[in-house]
């Protein structure tokens, strides 16, 4: 390093990064080979409690460094045996793309600069594709929990007026409710609780057999508030729940919030980039009429992190709710300070990545097409799965299987500790990495399938030894009484 923090010798540095981008490359080409997740060794831990360094290292010994010990302990997203929380496992355009916006560092809270065309131009992509109007305004964000706060304060500032903005939501303000599924993610209610409004606005309506909302309670809850002196404002529908993956009846809700003069949110996190499939797109019926839109790149899309998007039908109220003026911030008709309305005027972030481009990359290279039949491949599977676990009298099916996620539970005595120490096993066993969660109060294990690297194979292949691992992961549950053969040969791909 010389005077700047450029290389002192660039062809050395070229030929190093170019080692770096083989070895990533190569880590995903060959993934297949490696478990999903590992436990991280307690020595491991401790080189990430070292002081600050002081010195400068050479960029070889510090890549060296993460391949030995970042790289082999991550969540394991990428791997196809992954089926927990729903990530996405990212692409290598992903990974070049990436690449070239962080060497462009383009910040895109405003100014005039091709990085924000290309926003604007997958903001229109979006517009389309959902069928909003022209005049709706979109922005990228860090994911749907950021996509659906947007939302509430553009509902809220809606609501009580733009001067709230400045006044703040004062103590005699109308008592606002917000109505959700019991479903709702909790980005929902944690929403309502930064806007000011409390998490205590939502009220949390019964669900139906398909887990979807159920209407009739839906109706009584808004009219039971309305006698109660409250004033209803906001219905969220959610398109994929994040514990089953099942989808509202978006076309009644939006039909009912017109009735009742509510605004209308999707969350679309898990689910709404269904619309990519043909065969799916039919369960989003009404998502069109939403007033704003939450969804993420980086879950079916399969964008690198983070990638969310959040969609507003009336552009000018969603930037009423952001905008501000500062002189620091004056905009010319004119030179590097034109183009407004800036992205910083749509949302809270006046510094934002070029999240657009990785975005645009997965677009262009894949197409739409690609996309689409990936999302219905991984429905594909789910169903396999469902049918599998059908087959297995042992195996008890939780929630019906809607999109991509399959609910399910072994049969046994202390069913909730022994189902979670078979995720435990699993995940420790590296063939697979599902999650838990609750259903109708029995502890299910969860096969989020989001992975577009994931199928059926007939073997697992003898690296790591998976199946015996996975066999003496099952039959180590305490009390389970699993008989390891009965489940066949597992899959890790």
């Amino acid at each position: 390093m010389g005077e700047t923090l450029d290389p002192a010798d660039w062809d050395a540095f070229r030929l190093e990064a170019h080692r770096m981008l083989d070895d990533i490359l190569s880590y995903l080409e060959n993934i297949r080979d490696r478990p999903v997740w590992q436990s991280i060794p307690q020595d491991v831990r401790e080189r990430f409690r070292t002081e600050l360094p002081l010195g400068a290292s050479d960029l070889a010994a510090v890549h060296a460094e993460f391949t030995r010990y970042i790289l082999p302990f991550a969540a394991g997203n990428v791997h196809p045996g992954f089926m927990g929380w729903v990530h996405g496992a990212g692409t290598p355009v992903g990974v070049v793309a990436e690449m070239l916006a962080a060497g462009l560092n383009a910040n895109l809270g405003g100014r005039d600069h091709i990085p924000i065309e290309v926003e604007r131009q997958v903001t229109a992509w979006m517009r389309k594709l959902f069928g909003f109007p022209e005049s709706a305004s979109g922005l990228f964000v860090t994911g749907a929990s950021m996509a659906n706060l947007i939302s509430v304060l553009v509902a809220r500032d809606t609501e009580l007026g733009f001067e709230t903005r400045c006044a703040g939501v004062e103590p005699g303000a109308k008592k606002l409710a917000a109505y959700a599924s019991a479903s709702v993610h909790g980005s929902i209610p944690r929403a309502l609780d930064i806007s000011g409004l409390g998490s205590d606005a939502l009220r949390r309506v019964a669900v139906d057999g398909r887990f979807r909302i159920d209407l009739a309670a839906l109706h009584a809850a808004i009219q039971a508030d309305r006698r109660a002196g409250f004033k209803p404002f906001l219905l969220v529908g959610t398109a994929g729940t994040v514990d089953t993956g099942a989808i509202d009846h978006l076309d009644a809700l939006a039909t009912l919030a017109r009735a009742e003069g509510l605004w209308f949110h999707v969350d679309g996190a898990c689910g709404a980039l269904a619309i990519l499939a043909p065969q799916l797109a039919p369960l989003l019926k009404g998502i069109e009429r939403a007033d704003s839109l939450a969804f993420d790149f980086h879950k079916w899309g399969q964008v690198p992190y983070d990638a969310g998007f959040v969609l507003v039908r009336d552009g000018v109220l969603h930037r009423q709710t952001f905008a501000t003026s500062e002189p620091y911030l004056r905009r010319e008709a004119q030179g590097l300070a034109a183009g407004s309305p800036w992205p910083c005027d749509f949302g809270p972030d006046l510094s934002r990545g070029f999240r657009a481009l990785k975005t645009w990359f997965t677009f262009k290279v894949y197409g739409a097409d690609a996309l689409g039949a990936s999302i219905a491949r991984t429905c594909e599977l789910a169903r396999y799965l469902e049918n599998r676990i059908a087959q297995t009298p042992e195996l008890e099916l939780l929630a019906p299987v809607e999109l991509n996620f399959v609910c399910f539970r072994y049969r046994a005595e202390e069913s909730h500790r022994v189902n979670a120490r078979i995720a435990v096993e699993l995940q420790e066993s590296g063939v697979a990495a599902p999650s838990t969660t609750v259903i109708s109060g029995k502890l299910a294990i969860r096969a989020a399938i989001v992975n577009h690297r994931t199928r059926v194979a007939a073997s697992c292949g003898p690296k790591h030894r998976l199946r015996e691992r996975c066999q003496r992961g099952l039959a180590a549950a305490p009390g389970s009484r699993i008989r390891p053969a009965q489940f066949g040969r597992p899959d890790r791909r």
